[in-house]
């Protein structure tokens, strides 16, 4: 602000600067208010001059918090004077005093414009800063064209372009039509060719918003941005006064690679290889340095790589210097360089592959638990949270127990939450749960919430092998003098419902635990005394035989309470008074509580809907992708400490009645379609699911004696594509394609899933659909991961299950938006109801833009999901291979066309299928014995058996055996077993002529597997 020559002005400030209180500089300002008021009601009568300074002083009262609501129209008119020291006052006061909407800004449009459209440079630069500070949609409409021109122009200095590019991203803003797709993708990319670092940043940011939203139509900018990056990387032609303590303009460096990861994928492979020389230069060049503000300036570019890594999922070795790197800043004393290590670590957690190199740094993130600063301590517990798994779950959690005792007020409730879910999600036993649990309540029972032990009673009550132990740790906690008020609920209710067990070991008889509980009574409030007295009754029914002595103390305190002003507790020891006299039909009225029925974990949902900030959202949403132990699953029945299951046992295998199966499967047959072909079959019985036999796998052949006719007709339009495949697995027949193609194979993802648990299903330029799946038994749980990959809505968005007849399945509620760049979690459950290999579809849609997509994709809940390895010996395997004699228990097939393979990888892909390949049970070495365990409502646990006879001299056909006790099990694991071993990945090959597909084989009769060569091969067992 130049005051030279404004004595006025200078006074005025100087008044001010004297006041010695708030009052004398109300004072002052409202007197000066007054005189530039009447000065501005006799306006002719004023210089230029005299106008200049009165609005300075306007300007000046403004900036120190005064209300100023006269005088715009005197400072809007300073814009269009000739000369620059009041053109200049004009546009600062007016960008200062005025908004966007206000009324006064139209009558300066015009002269705004010819300042735009005029040679004086000085001019044009004090314009466009007004209209990038403060321009609205008018200015949009009327200047755009006008300050494209500026920007694309080369005949214009580039102190007007680059004023220019910012002009123009604040109008785009305020109006994106003023900004032609179509014809603006060339003129950004020539853009990107400018020499001059002040307009290539100013043009980035252009670019940044651009791709935001349309980031299709800029893909011929994507290899620009990276030789940008690799200019600034190595240095080459950067003037000093772009660089910053030796970092080559780190803010254009920052704004390219923010570019960069609005695009889905560099798919150049000279481009991408280039992009990661860059970034690995970065990486390799940044570390900590004392001074501050070359450490500023670097770490904004390193993170901001980190970010671009993974974006671009890069390769693991990449991934793994990141981590490394992280891991040096989080060992600093800097507290703020230590907050940003642990804070992008938390956020690299929802990368692959990730998890176990982090672990290795779970020392220096505990020892960062005990860090002076409280939020370096919140993220590294939210870091210690989302690297929690099965492996390490005991060592963290016993961490965060201990630090619980010294933990900040404010963090101890959060702490014991998360302690809480973790114990529960990776717990390797139930007794290990339980102790968790009650130490959590005895260390920080102000801050435990009644979830906490609800879902441990929930656990001890549907786990008979866990009662005993957890009584009697109750009990141990009852005998502290001084425990929580929530350690005396859940004690009472677990000494109540399964004291009795406790019975004979010393301590424990009813009188002596009627009087440890008995004590805490005085201590408590009135919201835990009506466990108390449940409790009591309890202990009352399971004295046996009556002690006269324990009743008549039970009974006395059920009469004091008779007329206690709670009606909760009046009610509970009148009704449990009046039922203690019954006797014998006390035993029945008070029996022990049933089992709870399985449901999501409350706490779970509590900790999401806790989500405060970006790293801790990162750490909940991997909560729900890991992979969480079998130990906590409410059941009728579970052994503790790992005992495996009695059901897991080998035992005579039970033959169902073949005509239900048979019934069963007549219902499923139907339309099926594979590699391009539409299969038919008998139409007597219409298919119930048409479009899931469709796109599921081929199941034209019935059970052994059911008459099956097939013939193959070529889908329409399908051609012999090989790839014909995929188009069919996403869109049906008939149905037009979508405009937006997917990425990758659907088919390969599809069947990658079917053998793995968690991946990729799906993925187009707008949206990823990822899954993560836990069986356990006949049920499984299937997580859908809905990604939002642009910075705008997903609109409309559907998802409809279509699940054949042997599944029961329910999806939770889909949102119908899905926010920019967010990810939203869709659970599925699965109930399995009997072996079949037909698939669930995914009917899903949504709106981007004007595009209507809808896709149809196979779900990955195929039969060997409900597969259980276990492995068998050779005095329980032979027994049970005798008893299953000859079709349909037991069905032999010789399988060609399989792909060469040594017979240790054959071994490992017949593990994959979760069957577990038993060694030395079969005398020749050529041949595999696999067993396991079949799951679903109709069968319980079948075990199945396989056994697979290769030749040596000819690797691509086999004979293979599968039996269990039920025959339609029995033929469709054989089935998918064979369709596994054709259909083995192979690495893709030129395309070219497509052979034939090979007909189907059928069942092998045992007369036709004499006559048939494949028969020559070694004898069965």
């Amino acid at each position: 602000m130049a005051l030279s020559g404004m004595r006025g002005l200078s006074v005025f400030i100087s008044d001010i600067r004297n006041c010695q209180n708030k009052e004398q500089e109300r004072l002052r300002v409202d007197k000066e208010l007054g005189n530039v008021r009447t000065r501005f009601k006799n306006e002719k009568g004023l210089t230029p001059y005299e106008k200049k300074k009165y609005v300075w002083k306007m300007l000046y009262i403004y900036m120190l918090g005064y209300d100023v609501d006269f005088g715009h129209m005197e400072a809007v008119s300073l814009i269009s004077a000739p000369k620059y020291p009041e053109k200049q006052v004009g546009y600062i006061v007016t960008s200062c005093l005025l908004n966007e909407n206000h009324d006064f800004l139209r009558l300066a449009i015009n002269t705004v414009r010819n300042d735009i459209i005029g040679r004086n440079e000085t001019f044009q630069c004090l314009a466009l800063t007004m209209v990038g500070n403060i321009g609205g949609r008018e200015f949009a409409e009327s200047l755009a064209p006008d300050v494209q021109k500026l920007l694309i122009s080369s005949s214009y200095r580039p102190l007007v372009r680059k004023k220019a590019a910012l002009c123009l991203l604040r109008l785009y803003r305020k109006n994106p039509d003023v900004v032609n797709i179509d014809g603006w993708a060339d003129r950004m990319a020539q853009l990107l060719d400018e020499r001059d670092l002040g307009v290539l940043t100013s043009s980035m940011s252009l670019l940044v918003a651009l791709v935001s939203n349309h980031h299709d139509a800029y893909w011929s900018c994507l290899p620009k941005c990276v030789k940008i990056l690799e200019r600034l990387a190595r240095n080459q032609d950067i003037p000093q006064e772009y660089t910053y303590y030796g970092i080559p303009s780190p803010w254009l460096q920052v704004k390219t690679m923010r570019v960069l990861q609005y695009f889905p994928t560099v798919e150049d492979p000279n481009t991408r290889r280039s992009l990661f020389e860059v970034l690995q230069r970065i990486l390799m060049g940044t570390d900590v340095v004392k001074n501050v503000n070359k450490n500023n300036a670097s770490h904004a570019v390193l993170f901001e790589a980190l970010a671009l890594v993974m974006h671009l999922d890069a390769e693991k070795e990449m991934m793994s210097q990141c981590v490394a790197l992280l891991g040096k800043f989080i060992a600093v004393r800097e507290p703020n360089i230590r907050y940003l290590g642990l804070e992008n670590m938390t956020r690299m957690l929802m990368v692959t592959d990730v998890q176990d190199i982090i672990k290795r740094h779970q020392a220096q993130i505990i020892t960062s638990l005990k860090d002076p600063d409280v939020s370096i301590r919140r993220r590294a517990l939210d870091l210690l949270y989302g690297m929690c798994d099965v492996s390490n779950a005991k060592d963290i959690v016993e961490e965060l127990l201990q630090y619980l005792s010294t933990a900040d007020f404010a963090m101890r409730e959060e702490l014991s939450l998360k302690a809480a879910i973790l114990a529960e999600k990776f717990a390797p036993d139930l007794s290990w749960y339980v102790d968790v649990i009650l130490q959590l309540i005895d260390k920080a029972g102000d801050f435990v919430s009644d979830d906490i032990w609800f879902r441990v009673v929930q656990f001890v009550t549907n786990n008979e092998d866990l009662q005993p132990y957890a009584a009697a740790k109750a009990r141990e906690y009852l005998d502290k003098p001084a425990i929580h008020e929530t350690m005396v609920k859940v004690s009472a209710y677990i000494i109540g419902e399964f004291g009795h067990l406790l019975a004979r070991r010393p301590g424990c008889s009813p009188k002596e635990l009627f009087a440890v509980i008995h004590e805490k009574l005085p201590t408590v409030s009135t919201s835990t005394i009506p466990i108390l007295l449940s409790t009591y009754a309890k202990i009352f029914m399971h004295t046996q035989p009556p002690d006269q002595e324990l009743q008549n103390q039970i009974w006395a305190i059920f009469n004091k309470y008779e007329s206690c002003i709670d009606v909760e507790i009046q009610q509970r020891a009148a009704e449990y008074l009046a039922l203690s006299r019954r006797g014998e039909a006390l035993v029945d009225i008070l029996a022990e509580m049933p089992k709870f029925p399985e449901r999501q974990s409350a706490l779970i949902k509590k900790a999401e809907d806790t989500e405060v900030d970006t790293a801790e959202q990162s750490a909940i949403k991997l909560r729900a992708q890991q992979q969480t132990s079998n130990a906590l699953v409410v059941t009728d029945q579970r052994p503790a400490n790992g005992t495996p299951p009695a059901n897991h046992q080998l035992g005579l295998v039970k033959i169902p009645n073949m005509s239900s199966n048979a019934d069963h499967n007549s219902t499923d047959q139907g339309l099926s379609q594979e590699n391009g072909t539409l299969n038919k079959v008998d139409p007597q019985t219409p298919s119930p699911d048409l479009l899931g036999d469709l796109l599921g796998p081929l199941a034209i052949e019935g059970p052994p004696g059911t008459a099956v006719q097939s013939h193959q007709t070529a889908i329409p339009g399908s051609g012999g594509d090989p790839n014909a495949v995929d188009a069919t697995a996403i869109v049906p027949v008939g149905e037009e394609p979508n405009s937006v193609q997917p990425i990758g194979n659907i088919a390969e993802r599809f069947h990658a899933l079917c053998l793995k648990d968690s991946g990729v299903l799906y993925e187009d330029p707008n949206i990823q659909i990822g899954i993560k799946a836990e069986w356990r038994l006949h049920q499984g749980c299937l997580v859908l991961f809905l990604g939002n990959k642009n910075t705008s809505p997903l609109v409309s968005v559907q998802a409809v299950i279509m699940p054949p007849s042997h599944f029961k399945m329910e999806l939770s509620l889909v949102p119908e938006t899905i926010p920019p760049r967010a990810q939203v979690q869709c659970p599925l459950e699965v109930v399995n109801l009997r072996p079949s290999r037909d698939v669930a579809v995914l009917d899903f849609s949504y709106k981007f833009g004007h595009n209507m997509v809808n896709v149809k994709l196979r779900l990955p809940a195929v039969l060997n999901k409900f597969l259980q390895p276990i492995p068998v010996s050779t005095e329980e395997f032979f027994p049970q291979w005798r008893s299953l004699s000859g079709p349909p228990l037991k069905l032999q097939e010789v399988v060609r066309g399989v792909k060469p393979l040594p017979l240790a990888e054959m071994a490992n892909l017949i593990n994959s299928f979760r069957l577990m390949v038993c060694p030395g049970l079969d005398p020749n070495p050529n041949n595999l014995v696999a067993s396991t365990t079949f799951y679903s409502e109709s069968t319980r646990a079948m075990l199945c058996l396989a056994r697979i006879e290769t030749d040596p001299a000819d690797r691509t056909q086999l004979r293979m055996t599968v039996a269990s006790g039920d025959p339609m099990l029995t033929f469709e694991l054989k089935e998918f077993i064979k369709e596994q071993i054709v259909n083995i990945p192979v690495a893709p090959r030129a395309p070219g002529p497509v052979p034939p597909a090979p007909p189907v084989a059928q069942p092998t009769s045992p007369v036709a597997a004499l006559t048939d060569p494949g028969a020559l091969l070694a004898g069965l067992l």
